[in-house]
């Protein structure tokens, strides 16, 4: 299998670092605020990602982190009037509560700052020993930049690009202002550890370096996370990992795409962000993860209500031709081993979700055709099949009655009438306008209008 390795900028043939074994860690969420989009996205990519390396044979050790000390944390908690550390033990809890309401599978291990401190001083302490960080007079401890040459390796920026759209505090106390912090002097109020520099907290970077040594050892296979933490987390973790053990920190270097919305990034300021249990109020955790791997991982995933709306639109055809093929042949257990080869090339491909997705729509209008035409079991082997293999995406793992259960209101319109739709905008599209009003016609006699929108159309029952 071939993997894009963000650090070679390029396909590589996946070799792990021990024979069989693979050892994969993903940045998680700084636990500042509820679960956004973006968050449930990152968590799918890296579970079908270690979902297949196991399918592929490997034993797999995939460890996630909770960034559960930082600024921000301690803001909100200051504002929620509540300690630091229940406010993020809350945070936790809440993320964790709706990560599994999206069945999203937890990793092999949860690592969080807080509870492992005593590393990450340790690994300061010995990035001081040898010349890698300095101790400033304000109780700070900073990485020295320039003691490690290989800096920039994986985003390309030289030292003076370093300083461009980074928050660069407490110059007066650097070396250079591009050096960043390791630990950070206690201030009044704050949560707080003692260290051989003062009372303090971990800086932000340095704690994914250490929880991956304390885990993994000195080298792990595959690291990945966002392509915003490609600067500076990630180059950082790389400068301070490297810098302490002289090896390589992570073999392949993995980053998922960001999340826009309506064809604008996520975020804040925008007002834009979508919280992942409000998505699941509207919409199934299927239809969740067809419309969120149905694009390449490493790029932008841009979220409407179409998306969403078509993608609960095929899966309920999809399920109801389940339905009907299970109905048809109850006994018929055999597979179609034709459909998972397929599938695992397209995932050996750097995980191919969307190829692998587009290979959906043959297989139903095979199963559609064969039980149109009554008689043939090869309709149940082929649904048979595609549950068992699709299952590692998330997909097709309830009942047809089950996953009836979760579809959301837009759901329950006929997917006859949908897929009428569909055809409807395909012609629009194409300027097709006898054959878009032809489909017009035969919506209104299924008892649904349809109306124009600047993102496709909206069904509504006459």
């Amino acid at each position: 299998m071939k993997i894009y390795n963000s650090l070679t900028r390029r396909k590589e043939e996946f070799v792990p670092l021990e024979a069989g074994k693979v050892k994969m860690y993903a940045c998680g969420i700084t636990v500042s605020g509820e679960a956004h989009v973006g968050h449930g996205f990152q968590a799918l990519i890296y579970d079908v990602f270690r979902k297949f390396f196991e399918k592929q044979g490997y034993e797999v050790t995939y460890a996630r982190n909770y960034t559960d000390v930082d600024d921000k944390i301690i803001a909100r908690a200051k504002e929620a009037g509540i300690p630091a550390d229940k406010y993020a033990a809350m945070m936790i809890e809440n993320i964790d509560r709706v990560m599994r309401r999206a069945e999203i599978d937890e990793p092999t291990l949860w690592l969080k700052a807080t509870e492992n401190v005593g590393n990450i001083i340790s690994f300061i302490e010995q990035l001081v020993e040898r010349g890698h960080a300095y101790a400033a007079e304000n109780g700070d401890v900073y990485f020295d930049v320039d003691s490690f040459p290989a800096y920039g390796q994986l985003s390309g920026r030289s030292r003076e690009d370093a300083l461009d759209g980074v928050r660069v505090e407490n110059d007066d106390c650097k070396r250079n202002a591009y050096d960043f912090a390791l630990w950070k002097a206690a201030k009044e109020g704050e949560i707080q550890w003692d260290s051989p520099w003062g009372k303090g907290r971990p800086g932000w970077h340095i704690e994914c370096s250490a929880m991956n040594r304390a885990a993994f050892g000195d080298q792990i296979d595959l690291h990945g996370g966002g392509r915003d933490l490609v600067f500076p987390h990630h180059e950082n973790e790389i400068a301070q990992s490297e810098a302490l053990t002289g090896k390589r920190f992570a073999k392949y270097w993995t980053h998922n795409g960001l999340v826009k919305v309506n064809g604008q990034k996520m975020s804040k300021s925008l007002g834009n962000s979508l919280l992942l249990e409000d998505l699941l109020d509207r919409y199934s955790p299927d239809c969740l993860k067809f419309a969120l791997l149905s694009s390449n991982y490493r790029g932008d995933v841009n979220l409407t209500d179409e998306l969403f709306r078509e993608s609960e639109a095929h899966l309920a055809r999809f399920y109801e031709l389940i339905g009907k093929a299970e109905a048809a042949f109850p006994d018929e257990s055999g597979l179609e081993e034709e459909i998972d080869r397929k599938f695992d090339e397209a995932m050996s491909d750097d995980f191919n979700t969307a190829l692998a997705l587009s290979d959906l729509f043959g297989y139903f209008k095979e199963i559609s055709r064969l039980l149109a035409a009554g008689g043939d079991a090869r309709a149940r082997r082929m649904t048979n099949q595609i549950k068992r293999t699709y299952s590692l995406l998330g997909l097709f793992r309830k009942s047809p009655a089950e996953y009836a259960a979760q579809r959301t209101p837009q759901a329950e319109i006929p997917a006859e009438a949908v897929t009428l739709a569909e055809e409807r905008k395909a012609a629009r599209a194409a300027k097709d306008w006898a054959k878009s009003d032809e489909l017009r016609d035969r919506l209104k006699s299924l008892g649904y209008a349809v109306k124009d929108t600047k993102d496709g159309y909206e069904l509504t029952k006459i």
